[in-house]
């Protein structure tokens, strides 16, 4: 397939594992099955039984690297491979030296993941912007980044309501105010353009369990300056030469693989290089005019509806999820799920994701069946019970 003709969904929608009348509406969540997942499980399988099964894995480890690093305009030596975004974040600062400068700036919309890490950090003071419980806007960082800034952390589309920030603005602020900018691309990689230069940013995380159409235990961790402190966690694979196994040798190497620790586990790695090799095949600046209008649209249908939906003012600074006030988010899910439409509820809202694969029968299929929710359970949309 060409990127033009997978970037249609029904081209990328054949490669789904589900049956052709599921809508898979979560992966701001969890990715969808596919069949190009399932084929590198088995392949993995098959190398389990065979002798040089860690060569093997090594090679695909290699390969993941290198499609992430061309899908963000990195270069393979800028990028760490590691277990999940939070041990990526710990990664990032864990060498910093938190003297004159000991701020980190960040927002209550950032993923809590992220968020524990920098409140943990020893000597770091943590300052929020934007209300508690609100949607945060590029404004809310650019006035508070400040001389006493060192770390500015941003999500390029928050994880509840898909507000998607000027990653670029706030990362130039930073930059003169002589911070560093931490991006988590966790609900962004995979279903819009990313660039690392056009981002301006210094460290950069995403996983492969969501819309880079993996499976969860992986993450990619970019650093601008890998050449910098060694961080505080280590093990065999940060080492200049791993497979020396000098157990006495505690060096690193002036790269972004200083940042790793031990073996990933094979099956995430081999789903990565299946999933990343899905993704490169997209036009993803199709794919997020595809994911806007189909955004716009459901919108639009469940206001009329009379439901409570949660919407950037500007179409470009929504992500690609939309999401729906509904204090019993977790029930609705389980409801909507029976019926073959699978969501993400978190934190009060029920949020529903598009890709590449999403249709307009998908928004037909969420949006009557959020009808019929409302007949049968006699609830109001948005209200509190």
């Amino acid at each position: 397939m060409t990127a033009a003709t997978l970037a249609r969904p029904a081209s990328l929608r054949q490669r789904l594992a589900a049956p052709s009348d599921v809508a898979h509406l979560a992966a701001c969540s969890i990715a969808p099955r596919t069949l190009d997942v399932d084929q590198a499980i088995a392949r993995m399988l098959d190398d389990v039984s065979r002798p040089g099964f860690w060569q093997a894995c090594e090679e695909q480890v290699a390969q993941a690297r290198r499609l992430f690093a061309q899908l963000i305009g990195a270069d393979v030596d800028q990028v760490a491979i590691l277990p999940n975004a939070s041990i990526a974040a710990h990664q990032a600062v864990s060498g910093r030296r938190w003297r004159r400068r000991r701020e980190i700036l960040t927002t209550p919309a950032e993923f809590p993941g992220i968020a524990h890490t920098w409140l943990a950090r020893p000597r770091a003071r943590v300052r929020w912007c934007g209300p508690p419980g609100a949607a945060v806007r590029t404004a809310d960082y650019l006035s508070q980044i400040t001389p006493r800034t060192a770390l500015v952390s941003v999500p390029a589309v928050t994880y509840r309501d898909a507000i998607r920030l000027d990653v670029t603005r706030i990362a130039d602020a930073a930059h003169s105010a002589g911070a560093a900018v931490f991006v988590d691309a966790y609900q962004a990689a995979g279903v819009m353009p990313l660039d690392v230069d056009t981002l301006r940013c210094d460290y950069l995380v995403t996983g492969t369990g969501k819309y880079l159409l993996g499976l969860p235990g992986l993450a990619f961790l970019y650093v601008r300056h890998p050449d910098g402190p060694p961080p505080t966690l280590t093990g065999w694979l940060g080492r200049t030469d791993p497979h020396a196994l000098r157990a006495t040798v505690l060096d690193s190497p002036a790269h972004a693989r200083r940042y790793e620790t031990g073996t990933p586990a094979p099956a995430a790695v081999y789903a990565a290089v299946a999933g990343l090799s899905l993704v490169g095949g997209l036009d993803l600046r199709r794919v997020r005019h595809h994911t806007q209008r189909l955004i716009a649209a459901t919108a639009q249908r469940l206001a009329a509806q009379g439901e409570v939906v949660r919407l950037a003012t500007d179409a470009d600074a929504q992500g690609a999820h939309l999401a729906l006030v509904e204090p019993r988010a977790e029930a609705m899910a389980a409801w909507l799920g029976h019926r073959g439409i699978v969501t993400a509820p978190r934190s009060g809202v029920l949020r529903l994701a598009m890709h590449a694969y999403t249709t307009g029968e998908d928004i037909d299929a969420v949006c009557e069946a959020i009808a019929a929710y409302r007949c049968r359970s006699r609830t109001r949309p948005g209200a509190a019970r």
